[in-house]
């Protein structure tokens, strides 16, 4: 079997080529990036180490798809993933809309192409914001707990958000971008017959991670915390109320694998996969965490709201245990501690990551 990875310099992509090539015997990986992140070109070496075969291109290109080898799968793993892409000034609505609706053109056309089947990457952020700001919430301790005692909307409860969720705009245009690529996605494996699965993902973290503010929050947090930087809770009255829950890509990569299988035409082509309420913490958890393994370290408060941001998000992992099998592995105190690890064995961290 011969598997297609864009991004796959990326943390995500880079970290499931790994996963896969130890689980799959005789596994081929292909992958294309166009190494404009900053820190992704210190993967390439490693990549190739590994017997990936690596090939320096932009997938918005459609010039640069020619040089693919025909694969059996796609996982598109490339996008521009901070939800505030497009409003924030580092990159224009027209470079997000380029990077993640306009690539997904070439990627469909790759996918039709040679009868791929595809493996979306998609995101928690496809939600509405205004349904998301309108959880009933309540404060235990320092972090946001859902009030199960309130009428809950469709497709929540306290294991999290479902796929049945509402995604009523605003989303942002990050969030925009991907569920319309969900759309085209469905809508070519339908008319063209290849199987397209779609995967939105909860918050990926790891040790290799290039943690920035807006994305990559727990590698980022760590990190900082451990250099000295300056950190500050914002919204949410600035107390660092805010949760998600963490996932490793080597535990997603479990799942890709099962949807490479699954022979179910029943079976959910869009499900909802991340940490759980298990491994759910809140920045300011977060930041307790810190401080008691690298030593106390003042953060910041800014009860500014910004835009996009939510007080909650857990993804509900039900439905992809019930359709494939899948529940991630990997405990959050072990992906924290592999984070603090890597970042004590990595003090430039933070400057190849663009800080």
């Amino acid at each position: 079997m011969r598997i297609l990875i864009t991004g796959i310099c990326g943390f995500a992509g880079s970290a499931l080529a790994e996963s896969l090539l130890e689980r799959v015997e005789g596994l081929c990986i292909c992958g294309i990036d166009n190494l404009m992140r900053p820190g992704s070109e210190s993967n390439r070496g490693r990549l190739r180490r590994m017997g990936v075969e690596f090939v320096h291109g932009d997938i918005r290109m459609a010039s640069d798809w020619a040089q693919l080898p025909a694969c059996d799968w796609v996982i598109d793993a490339a996008a521009n993933p901070s939800v505030l892409a497009g409003v924030s000034g580092k990159a224009t609505s027209r470079q997000l809309f380029e990077h993640n609706l306009g690539a997904m053109g070439n990627v469909l056309e790759y996918a039709k192409q040679h009868a791929a089947g595809l493996l979306l990457l998609s995101s928690s952020r496809v939600y509405s914001i205004p349904a998301l700001a309108a959880l009933p919430l309540r404060v235990e301790g320092k972090r946001f707990l859902l009030d199960d005692s309130q009428p809950m909307p469709a497709g929540i409860s306290p294991r999290g958000i479902t796929a049945e969720f509402s995604t009523m705009p605003p989303v942002s245009l990050y969030g925009a971008t991907k569920l319309a690529s969900e759309t085209l996605a469905l809508e070519y494996g339908q008319a063209f017959g290849f199987p397209v699965w779609i995967t939105r993902c909860g918050v990926l973290a790891g040790a290799g991670q290039f943690g920035t503010p807006d994305q990559g929050i727990f590698a980022y947090w760590i990190n900082a915390h451990l250099r000295r930087r300056a950190l500050r809770f914002i919204g949410f009255g600035g107390a660092g109320l805010q949760v998600r829950d963490a996932f490793h890509p080597r535990d997603l990569a479990g799942l890709l694998l099962a949807q490479m299988k699954c022979a179910d035409a029943s079976a959910p082509r869009v499900v909802t996969a991340g940490g759980g309420a298990e491994n759910a913490l809140s920045l300011a958890e977060l930041h307790a965490w810190c401080d008691q393994r690298f030593g106390t370290h003042a953060a910041g408060s800014d009860d500014a709201p910004r835009p996009y941001d939510i007080p909650w998000m857990v993804m509900d992992n039900a439905m992809a245990a019930g359709a494939f099998g899948w529940q991630p592995d990997t405990r959050i105190s072990t992906l924290l501690e592999e984070i603090a690890r890597h970042a004590e064995g990595h003090p430039e961290w933070l400057e190849r990551s663009g800080l």
